[in-house]
């Protein structure tokens, strides 16, 4: 759930459904272990488009997939790693394109919350077909057979990619409990990464029991750009957060950016 100006009816659901959320004076478990802190190196900055409300990220065979979210300018978008796009393809105005994941030579999207699921040929671009998914649409990857989704609560379902049919669910928790606002993923090395909406964190999930062992800040990291930018424009509070996570096997490397944000980031993980 990512737009600019939400109408006060879908805020007051998102907090209903958000209520699990960790915070501040939750009771924490002392059996359960705190996550430990992963740190990370820049290796490269790359430029990125500050049009592209960033909602999915994935890499594959050296072409970067980008989903773009936002009435009215929503997009599906190949493009090479610096940024030039070999092909495009903008959704309807009534939808708001949300999370992808390419399985079986098939690229998915998520919508926010017109509960379709478009799936394109990946070389041609073309729409195959429409599914159905009940819930949000937040993130969504896959672990080479299953789909997997999130939809703003700290719930990931994992689901069959060709009937949509739920499978099996798990709950994202920390020593503090569930974890609301799971977004953006990525399967990596029998592990799930993901972004929390409005926080610089990202965290690795083990996709068996939903339990984070691992939370990655990256707090400041645009600053790190070393070009100028409106530090109000991507602040918290204007919706223009770290979102987008993308995993490079080649180099054992992550990418990473945000809601139009001006730059990309690659990054490796020291641990």
């Amino acid at each position: 759930m990512k737009l600019f100006c939400v109408c006060f009816c879908v805020l007051l659901a998102t907090v209903s459904c958000n209520t699990n959320q960790s915070s501040n004076n939750a009771i924490e478990d002392n059996n359960n272990p705190p996550p430990p802190i992963i740190g990370y190196s820049i290796i490269k900055v790359y430029p990125h488009d500050t049009s592209s409300y960033t909602e999915g990220l994935e890499l594959k065979n050296n072409s970067l997939y980008e989903s773009g979210g936002n009435y009215g300018s929503s997009k599906l978008v190949q493009k090479s790693i610096d940024g030039n796009i070999t092909k495009s393809v903008a959704l309807a105005k009534q939808y708001f394109g949300e999370g992808i994941t390419i399985l079986n030579n098939k690229i998915y999207q998520l919508t926010w919350s017109e509960h379709v699921v478009f799936v394109y040929d990946i070389s041609t671009f073309k729409k195959t077909n429409e599914l159905h998914w009940p819930y949000e649409g937040w993130g969504m990857t896959n672990d080479g057979k299953n789909i997997i989704i999130s939809t703003g609560s700290s719930i990931l379902y994992f689901v069959d990619p060709d009937s949509f049919k739920i499978l099996n669910q798990v709950s994202v928790t920390d020593n503090y409990g569930p974890i609301s606002k799971v977004n953006e993923l990525e399967y990596v090395n029998n592990f799930i990464y993901a972004n929390i909406y409005e926080t610089d964190n990202i965290i690795k999930i083990d996709p068996q029991t939903g339990i984070v062992v691992g939370k990655l800040d990256l707090s400041g990291i645009l600053q790190k750009s070393g070009i100028s930018y409106d530090v109000q424009k991507y602040s918290q509070s204007s919706g223009n957060v770290l979102n987008g996570i993308a995993y490079d096997s080649s180099k054992n490397s992550f990418l990473v950016t945000g809601k139009m944000w001006p730059s990309m980031f690659e990054i490796k993980l020291n641990n």
